[in-house]
């Protein structure tokens, strides 16, 4: 959601480095989600969670980009997960296919925040596809126009998505 984040900008080398017959598309519409209540589910439910709820069913595959606040995942990309997680039986994280990334100022945070969206997608019921790819320190691994200057990362950003397209395509991306 921020702007000049260089979680964004790892979605936006991600497109850059699909494979061609990958249709990848960035969706930001984490910052419009209402914190979760259980109560605003049925004819209450905001046109925001119906939205996200319709996008990322109807993907074959999501590829989630996240920072690291506090030593875990933000809140506003925890409670996508928890509405993208309801109802149980016809979630649209039930049996998504995802794939994490993510980047961090800091040395480890980019780890820690994926390894716990990992585990939260898991309970969700989503298939985590792949390892992490974190990407530490990341004023040095962007310009100053948010373009992903490491070609090591590149190449490993490249075998991230060819692995997430070749269990589904396409592919539908988000960062908070």
């Amino acid at each position: 959601m921020r702007r000049g984040s260089y979680n964004t900008s790892l979605l936006r080398a991600a497109i850059e480095v699909a494979p061609e017959d990958a249709d990848v598309a960035l969706w930001d519409g984490i910052g419009d989600l209402p914190i979760y209540n259980h109560d605003l589910e049925g004819a209450d439910l905001p046109e925001s969670v119906r939205r996200l709820r319709v996008d990322w069913a109807a993907a074959d595959a999501i590829l989630f980009s996240t920072p690291e606040y506090n030593g875990s995942v933000p809140g506003g990309l925890k409670n996508a997960v928890d509405w993208a997680s309801r109802p149980v039986d016809r979630a649209a994280l039930r049996n998504q296919n995802v794939a994490v990334i993510g980047a961090s100022t800091s040395q480890f945070g980019a780890l820690w925040a994926q390894s716990d969206l990992r585990k939260l997608l898991g309970v969700a019921g989503a298939r985590v596809i792949g390892d992490e790819l974190p990407v530490n320190r990341a004023p040095e691994k962007f310009d100053a126009g948010g373009n992903l200057i490491d070609a090591e990362l590149f190449a490993l950003l490249r075998l991230t998505l060819e692995r997430l397209v070749a269990e589904s395509t396409p592919i539908a991306a988000t960062a908070s």
